[in-house]
């Protein structure tokens, strides 16, 4: 008997899970793959956890999430970006209001459009719901167009998924770009979702947001970025009042809530002063950008904590396979892209550690150029 549902045959395993699996069988290897930060979650988050924990709030909580944090998110979002969130709904991360997102919203054979390259769950997600997943080659700048965005709508497109800053190019969009964008959205009846989960991470300009431009816009943002909260899994959706009561409904039969201490933690997570951190990660930005840059030819990220560099020799996967030969983690570009051509770094490591990354990877580029 054959157990398995049909629907698993629209996604297989995360590139990047096999490279972590990979990751377990080297000694002490120079790791450049993960997209997890390097600090560690802040005092004052865990001692507000633990309280609450102490306190015995560890039972469920409403499917919405606790009050406290849906307010604070919105005042969060005022405070950057001079534009309150309405009908916050607390999620099991990003990647839960992503999917309960989608699952609102999509029916067999509508389309979801998005840049290319693009995070994994996009295309993965979209095709498991029954949606057909459409992606918009943004190479060499990476930048999605609105230009571009137009030329690929049909009559069966519904969604448009941005992500600035982007994982897995670290590139940003501009006001002029995100308006743009928002208004093929308007003339096109397209319901926008905006990954903002590495909003805090913008080196060269003020951080931006879609909330505010766009009515039918769903926001998604989380705390596993600007607080390394990555294993507590708490994020926030905000939109549309009806899309945004299914998902509320959705949530009850599927995450039920997200982890009761982890939304109290969240509630001083928006609290903190990330400016020292943010200008680190530039620092360390710079630095893989300039180590890189003479045998690599990478766009410079404006934001997140990701370079996508070209690979030697044109192939991402062989290239990515002979960096894990010498003892370097990254990830090959086809994992993120419909293309093979690139490779992902994430910056996201000890100064270190970065910089017998760049040694070693400018060693193996150098070969490849003897090799010619």
């Amino acid at each position: 008997m054959n157990y398995r549902a049909d629907r698993m045959d629209c996604i297989d395993a995360s590139g990047i899970r096999k490279v972590f699996a990979l990751a377990a069988k080297l000694e002490d290897p120079i790791n450049l793959s993960i997209g997890q930060p390097d600090f560690d979650v802040d005092d004052a988050v865990k001692e507000e956890a633990i309280a609450r924990i102490r306190e015995g709030r560890n039972s469920y909580t409403q499917t919405w999430g606790i009050e406290e944090l849906r307010t604070e998110c919105s005042a969060y979002y005022e405070r950057r970006f001079g534009t309150p969130l309405d009908n916050v709904m607390v999620t099991s991360g990003v990647s839960g209001g992503f999917y309960l997102a989608l699952m609102a919203t999509l029916n067999p054979g509508d389309e979801v459009l998005f840049g290319d390259p693009y995070f994994v769950m996009y295309p993965h997600i979209t095709r498991l719901l029954g949606g057909v997943a459409v992606p918009i080659d943004t190479y060499p700048s990476f930048k999605l167009t609105a230009k571009a965005i137009e030329a690929a709508i049909t009559p069966r497109s519904k969604i448009l998924i941005i992500n600035s800053p982007s994982n897995p190019t670290g590139v940003t969009l501009d006001a002029a770009e995100l308006d743009a964008i928002a208004a093929v959205a308007k003339r096109h009846g397209l319901l926008i979702i905006s990954d903002e989960i590495y909003e805090q991470f913008s080196y060269d300009a003020a951080p931006l947001s879609m909330a505010g431009r766009y009515a039918d816009t769903i926001v998604l943002n989380g705390f596993s970025k600007i607080a390394a909260m990555t294993g507590w899994r708490v994020g926030y959706a905000a939109g549309p009042d009806e899309i945004i009561q299914n998902m509320n409904t959705l949530q009850q039969y599927t995450f039920v809530c997200a982890p009761s201490f982890a939304q109290y933690g969240a509630v001083a997570a928006l609290n903190l002063d990330l400016g020292p951190t943010i200008a680190a990660y530039k620092k360390k930005r710079q630095m893989i950008f300039e180590g890189l840059k003479e045998h690599f030819n990478p766009t410079q990220p404006g934001g997140a904590f990701y370079i996508f560099p070209n690979a030697p020799g044109g192939d991402g996967e062989a290239f990515v396979k002979e960096a894990i030969e010498n003892n370097v983690l990254v990830i090959p570009g086809n994992v993120f892209s419909d293309k093979n051509t690139h490779f992902r770094l994430s910056f996201a490591a000890d100064d270190a550690v970065l910089e017998q990354g760049i040694e070693a990877l400018n060693a193996i580029a150098m070969n490849y150029a003897a090799a010619k």
